[in-house]
């Protein structure tokens, strides 16, 4: 993983974790890597200095030339400088409204229409070709079972996945 500190033309900063520079360039070249202030996605990279521990002599940071501490995350010696977490945006207000939507869409269906199960090929081409009354159902369908009702030309969608919150 590779963290990158971000600008977007309005001169936000804020930072993003990619699996590879790669995945960065590829994200960005798309309009996927956005500013979660504004959501802009003309997003640049920044100068970042990468994270590397001091020395054994660097317990302590030189003091300011008028003798008071600068206030940089210091450690004894042969241990790592932690700094203090920063705050991270995880998902921008565009996110979570898309998020709020999928959410909504199905606790719509699920609550207005009938779960029919593992069926739900079965019951939607006995409506498609009046077998049984029309009404709206839910359930499941294998991959082989969903390409066989587009081929025949049962319109149907997928319900959508709701990610979980807490990614």
């Amino acid at each position: 993983m590779i963290r990158y500190a971000l600008a977007c033309t309005d001169g936000h900063d804020f930072e993003s974790w990619f699996p590879s520079s790669a995945s960065y360039d590829m994200q960005a070249e798309r309009g996927l890597v956005s500013c979660p202030v504004c959501g802009s996605a003309k997003v640049a990279k920044r100068l970042m200095a990468p994270a590397v521990a001091a020395g054994r002599g660097a317990a302590r940071e030189p003091a300011a030339a008028d003798g008071r501490e600068t206030g940089t995350p210091t450690a004894a010696p042969g241990q790592p400088i932690v700094a203090p977490p920063q705050p991270v945006a995880l998902l921008s207000e565009k996110e979570q409204a898309i998020r709020a939507m999928l959410r909504a869409v199905r606790e719509h269906v699920t609550r207005t229409a009938d779960y029919v199960g593992p069926t739900f090929a079965e019951e939607a081409r006995r409506m498609h070709y009046g077998e049984i009354e029309h009404r709206s159902i839910y359930g499941e369908a294998s991959p082989v079972e969903v390409q066989a009702l587009a081929e025949e030309g049962i319109e149907f969608q997928p319900l959508p996945v709701v990610p979980d919150d807490r990614n």
